[in-house]
């Protein structure tokens, strides 16, 4: 006679997405950097509305202003508008590329992400949501690449947005870089 088998079976893990675990589609959302620190945002909701879609949304760069991180650092806000009559949830680290002209390394800088935004917001039609652009620009007398335009992918979302880059504000590429001073932050809701 033989023995009862113990083999156990285990139900597959849950694969709810995370902030940063969408897969992504294009370049802009290949990148994964190291996470920082929570960041003190507006977060609200429960995590059961809808993520916002690439069509739900517009973009708009914002005016760049002097990071408080480091100096040579310059913020640059990367506002998504929620155009859809209903609300729609954006938290997590978007996608960035910059585009620009051809380099050593290419038309295109993949910016690393920094997971420094709210676990959830929603944001209601009409409202915004701002993740920000951190880059290094480069110094007085070296080499400069200046983007023609960003492109983003939304947390969760395959399809890109794209807007103009400032004509007059040059990046410092540091693509093979560990610790690179451009890079994209998380995700926050910007005041009502």
């Amino acid at each position: 006679m033989r023995a009862a088998s113990s083999r156990r079976i285990f139900p597959a893990p849950s694969a709810a997405p995370t902030a940063t675990s969408a897969p992504p589609a294009t370049s802009a959302a290949r990148n994964e950097g190291t996470t920082k620190p929570q960041a003190t945002g507006k977060q609200a909701g429960s995590g059961s509305t809808p993520r916002c879609a690439t069509t739900d949304l517009s973009l708009v760069l914002g005016a760049p202003k002097p990071s408080p991180n480091a100096q040579g650092q310059v913020d640059v806000p990367l506002t998504y508008k929620n155009t859809s009559p209903r609300t729609c949830a954006l938290y997590g680290v978007p996608g960035v590329d910059l585009n620009g002209p051809d380099d050593p390394n290419g038309p295109v800088y993949h910016l690393p992400r920094v997971d420094n935004g709210v676990k959830y917001n929603e944001v209601p039609a009409g409202s915004t949501a701002t993740a920000t652009v951190t880059i290094l620009k480069p110094a007085a007398g070296s080499g400069t690449w200046t983007p023609t335009r960003v492109t983003s992918i939304p947390p969760g979302q395959t399809q890109p947005l794209t807007a103009n880059w400032p004509s007059d504000l040059p990046v410092l590429r540091q693509d093979a870089a560990t610790r690179p001073g451009t890079y994209v932050n998380g995700i926050l809701a910007d005041p009502a």
